[in-house]
C-alpha cells in the first residue's frame, strides 16, 4: 500500500461529512485493504460515530480483522451519549470475551452511560470490576466513579470514592462540590472547597459555578461576593457559565443592580445567559428592561426559543403591555415558527384577563389546540371576578378545574356571587362541604 493512498485516505476521512461519504470511504477501504489496518479502522470509526452511528456499528461488526481497542472504546463512548446506552454494555460484554482487555478509557465511558440512565446497580458492578482489574486507583476512572454516584444521587458513595482517591485533581474536587450542591447540601460543598484550598489545588470556572449555585440556594450574598472577588483577583476569565452563575446569584439575593453590572461586563453572551437575565429582570419587576434585552438579543443574532418567548410574554402580562404581548405572540408563531405551548397560551390569557379583555381571553382558551390546565382556568376566573364580567361560558369549562382543590370551589363560588347568582354559589359551597374539602389559607414566607 503506497504512501499516497494512506495520505489520501486520511484526508478523505477528515473531510467526511455525510453518510454518502462514509459509504464511498468504506468501498475504498475494501478495495485497498485499509480495513485490515488498525490505525485507519480507528480513524474512520472516530469520524463515522459522529455522522452515522448505525453505519459505524455495521462497519465495526463487518471488519475482516479484529478491531483495535481504540475502535471498541470509540463505539462504546458514542453509544454512552445516546438514549441507547445498553449498546455500550453489550459491546463491553463482547469485549471481555475477546483477546483484548478494557483499559482506563473504557470504564469512564461505561460509567457515563450508567450516570445518564441512573443505573446505580450496574454502576456498582462496574465499580467492583475496577477493583478486580486494578483500575480503581486510576484518576480518570475515579473521577468517573464519583460522577456516576453523584448523578445517581448516591452522594455518600461518591464521598467514599472521593476519600479513597490518593490523587485528586481539580476535576475531582469540583465533582465532589457539585455533588453536594446537587443534593442540596451547600454547607458540605463549602467544607470540601475549604479542604481544597488546604491542598493548594486552585479552583477553575466549573468549581466556582457550583459554589455560586450553593450561594444562591443559601441566599448567601457575602459568600458570593467573596467568590466574585476571587475571580477578579486571580484574573480568571469570565466565561459564559461563570458569568451567568454570578449574576444569577446576585439577582436571587436581591442585588439586581449588581447582577446587571456583571451581565453587561460579560464579553460573550449566549441564548441561555440572555434568557436567565430576562427571567431575573422579570422577577424584579423590570419588565421594560426585559423587552429591551430581548431586542438586544435579536440584534446580536441570537434566535429566541420557546422559553425566551414565555419569559417575554409573562413580562408583558405583569406590565399590562397588551399590544406588545400580542405582537410578540404573533412574532413567535409567524417569524420563528414556534408552536405555542400551554405556558404561552397561559401568559396570553393572563395578559388579556389582567387588562379586562375577558372575552378575548375566553376566545384564546376556546381556540387552544390542547385542554386548558387548572392554572389557566383559575387565572381566567380570577379576572372575571376582578373585572365584574363573565362571558357566556360553556357548561363544561368549570368541570376542567381540578376537583380536589378546595380553592377552585371558593373561586368559582365567588365568581357566581359577584353576579348575584346566589343559588349557583351556594350549590358550589355545598358540593365543597360534601367532599370534605377546605381552602388552604394563604400565607407568605419571609426568610431572615
Amino acid at each position: 500500500m503506497g504512501m499516497r493512498v494512506c495520505e489520501s485516505a486520511i484526508t478523505l476521512i477528515h473531510r467526511c461529512k455525510t453518510l454518502a461519504h462514509l459509504l464511498q470511504l468504506h468501498s475504498l477501504f475494501i478495495k485497498t485493504s485499509l480495513d485490515h489496518h488498525p490505525f485507519f479502522i480507528s480513524q474512520l470509526l472516530l469520524s463515522a460515530s459522529a455522522i452515522s452511528l448505525p453505519f459505524a456499528t455495521t462497519f465495526f461488526h463487518s471488519l475482516p480483522t479484529f478491531p483495535p481497542l481504540f475502535a471498541w472504546n470509540t463505539l462504546i463512548r458514542a453509544f454512552a451519549s445516546t438514549p441507547n446506552q445498553h449498546n455500550s454494555f453489550s459491546l463491553f460484554r463482547l469485549l471481555r470475551t475477546s483477546p483484548l482487555n478494557p483499559d482506563c478509557f473504557t470504564y469512564p465511558f461505561l460509567l457515563k452511560a450508567c450516570a445518564r440512565s441512573s443505573c446505580l446497580p450496574l454502576g456498582g458492578t462496574l465499580h467492583s470490576l475496577t477493583f478486580k482489574t486494578g483500575f480503581c486507583s486510576d484518576r480518570y476512572v475515579g473521577n468517573a466513579l464519583l460522577n456516576m454516584y453523584a448523578d445517581c444521587h448516591a452522594v455518600s458513595s461518591a464521598r467514599k470514592v472521593f476519600e479513597e482517591m490518593t490523587v485528586k485533581d481539580v476535576v475531582t474536587w469540583s465533582s465532589m462540590i457539585a455533588a453536594y450542591v446537587a443534593c442540596n447540601s451547600p454547607l458540605d460543598a463549602f467544607r470540601v472547597f475549604h479542604q481544597m484550598g488546604q491542598t493548594n489545588e486552585k479552583p477553575n470556572s466549573v468549581t466556582l459555578v457550583s459554589l455560586l449555585s450553593a450561594c444562591t440556594k443559601m441566599l448567601d450574598v457575602r459568600a458570593g461576593e467573596s467568590i466574585h472577588s476571587y475571580v477578579i483577583m486571580s484574573q480568571m476569565e469570565m466565561d459564559v457559565a461563570l458569568g451567568t452563575a454570578l449574576f444569577n446569584m446576585y439577582a436571587k439575593c436581591g442585588k439586581i443592580d449588581e447582577a446587571v453590572v456583571v451581565f453587561n461586563s460579560m464579553d460573550g453572551k449566549n441564548l441561555q445567559s440572555c434568557t436567565v437575565m430576562m427571567s431575573v429582570l422579570a422577577d424584579h419587576g423590570r419588565h421594560k428592561d426585559v423587552i429591551s434585552l430581548f431586542n438586544q438579543m435579536e440584534d446580536m443574532g441570537l434566535q429566541p426559543d420557546s422559553l425566551v418567548f414565555a419569559v417575554i410574554l409573562s413580562a408583558c402580562s405583569h406590565a399590562g403591555l397588551v399590544c406588545e404581548g400580542k405582537r410578540y405572540f404573533d412574532r413567535m408563531v409567524r417569524m420563528y415558527g414556534i408552536k405555542p405551548s400551554v405556558e404561552h397560551y397561559g401568559c396570553m390569557v393572563d395578559l388579556l384577563g389582567r387588562s379586562g379583555l375577558i372575552q378575548e381571553a375566553y376566545d384564546i382558551i376556546k381556540g387552544m389546540p390542547m385542554e386548558p390546565n387548572g392554572v389557566i382556568l383559575r387565572s381566567f376566573l380570577a379576572a372575571c371576578r376582578n373585572h365584574g364580567w363573565v362571558p357566556s361560558l360553556d357548561v363544561d369549562l368549570l368541570s376542567k378545574l381540578e376537583s380536589e382543590l378546595g380553592a377552585n370551589y371558593v373561586l368559582t363560588a365567588n365568581v357566581f356571587s359577584t353576579f348575584a347568582s346566589w343559588k349557583d354559589a351556594n350549590n358550589i359551597r355545598v358540593a365543597m362541604k360534601q367532599k370534605g374539602l377546605e381552602k388552604v389559607p394563604g400565607c407568605s414566607w419571609v426568610e431572615v
